[in-house]
Order: structure tokens, then sequence, then C-alpha cells
């Protein structure tokens, strides 16, 4: 009879560990994901002889962790293509401010920037985010749209200037004089756009041979010596083609062909 009763009461706290164990893991991962700070993590890696070894990991990531990065994202203003107003969102607690007129305010609170612009009813632009304190500037709408139209113009300008085309042209050794001559004409149209053109001389005949194909590159450029010279030099190819590319000359290249020519002129005048 009392082993009996012994049994059954060990039998009941079994029961009873197995259920506070349950409730105890049940209710913790019940919580909800972002309350958890889990930052490391024991991994067992088993061995052959040795059996487990616990190893101290990091965690991949955790909420908190998330969202503090995105707090420290920041939003590069500065870096757009036009100009326009912030309104009245202004990240920074703390800006430096320039008025309609160009004059400097030094730090001052936002909200005290926000009191002038109202006061004024005109504008806050970002104009550089990266100082600090970030530089802000009173605009009227007609000064933003102004300043929108330069910075267009500016970026055109720029554009244009960075891209310089090829222009192409092919003819043969038994091209006409004529003929030649409206290819030159064009050639010195391109070079005057700042255009590389290139030139392709072909043979007629295999007779003719590569200096008649290279005399013609000569004529060319003798055709616009002050502003026209190699981007690159005349070489004969395969197949009986011969090609060439013609630039426009730099400014310091300007300066000093009509340096020699002025020395040349002089030494023959001597």
């Amino acid at each position: 009879m009392t082993t009996l009763c012994l049994k059954k009461l060990m039998g009941q706290a079994i029961r009873n560990d197995a259920s506070f164990i349950t409730r105890h893991f049940t209710t913790f991962g019940a919580q909800p994901a972002h309350t958890r700070m889990i930052s490391q993590t024991w991994v067992e890696l088993e061995q052959s002889k040795r059996g487990f070894l616990s190893v101290l990991t990091k965690t991949f990531c955790t909420h908190e962790e998330a969202e503090e990065k995105e707090k420290g994202k920041k939003i590069n203003l500065s870096a757009r293509k036009d100009i326009g107003s912030v309104g009245r969102k202004i990240p920074h607690r703390i800006i430096h401010l320039i008025d309609e007129n160009g004059e400097d305010l030094g730090p001052i609170h936002r909200a005290d920037a926000l009191h002038i612009m109202d006061e004024k009813e005109l504008k806050l632009v970002l104009l550089k985010e990266t100082a600090d304190p970030p530089v802000y500037r009173l605009m009227s709408g007609q000064q933003i749209h102004e300043e929108r139209l330069k910075l267009r113009d500016k970026q055109s300008a720029s554009s244009k200037k960075g891209q310089v085309q090829q222009k192409e042209l092919t003819f043969t050794t038994a091209i006409a004089e004529h003929d030649l001559d409206m290819k030159i004409k064009q050639i010195q149209r391109w070079i005057e756009k700042k255009h590389h053109v290139k030139v392709i001389v072909r043979e007629k005949k295999v007779t003719d041979g590569p200096e008649k194909m290279l005399e013609f590159f000569g004529r060319i450029l003798e055709s616009m010596p002050e502003k026209m010279t190699y981007l690159s030099p005349p070489r004969v190819l395969k197949e009986g083609r011969s090609m060439g590319i013609y630039r426009h000359m730099s400014a310091k290249e300007l300066q000093e062909y009509k340096r020699m020519e002025k020395d040349t002129k002089n030494s023959e005048g001597q």
C-alpha cells in the first residue's frame, strides 16, 4: 500500500513539472519577435571524440538593430538634380541660414527659420546637407525658377561638352576632284563642331600602292592646318585600305601652331 502511494505521488510530480515546462516555453514563444533581445546564441558543434563543443556566436539581426539601421540612414537631398523648396519639413534641428539677399544669418534653430520664412512669405531651399550645420537659403518663387533655369542650362552645356561624336567618310583612290572637295568641306564642318572624323581610303587598283592612299590624308590636313590635327595618324590596313582619324586642335596646340608659324615667317624674312 505504501509503495502504491509513493508511485502515485512520483507520477503526479512528474506531470506537474512537465506542465510547468510546457507553460513556460509556450509563454516565451508567444512573445512578439520585436520584444526579444536575442543578441547572442550558443551553437553546439559535434566532434568525433570529445562530444559537444559550445561556441558563442552572434545572431544575424534583431528587430531593434534593423530599426537603428533605418534611423541611421540619411536622405541626401543635395544630390538632387533640381532645386526646390523643402516646405516645412526640416530634419535638422540647427541649420545655417542665408536670407534671400545672400546675407549670412549664421546658425539658427529650425523653428526660428520657419518663423522668418512665414513672416517674409518665402520658401526654404536646402543648399548643402553635408555641411555642419546644413546650409539652407530663403528664396522667393521667382528666385527658385531662375536658379532652375541656370541649373538646366549648365547641365545641358556639360552634357554637350562631354559628348564627342565620331563621323566617318570612305572613298577610293579613284575619287573625282570635285567629289573630293565636297568631302573635304564636309570634314571641315565636322571639325568646326569639334567632332572626330574617321577617314578610310580604299585602293581602286592594286597598282595604286599605299603611297597614293596616304596622299589623300595630307591633302585633307592641309585644308585646315590652323584647326585640324590627327587623333590617330594615317596607317595602312589590310586588304588595300588605309585609315586616319582627325580632331580639332586644343587651345594650347593652336597657340603653339601660331607661334611656330610666326617663327617661320621671321626666319624667312631674315
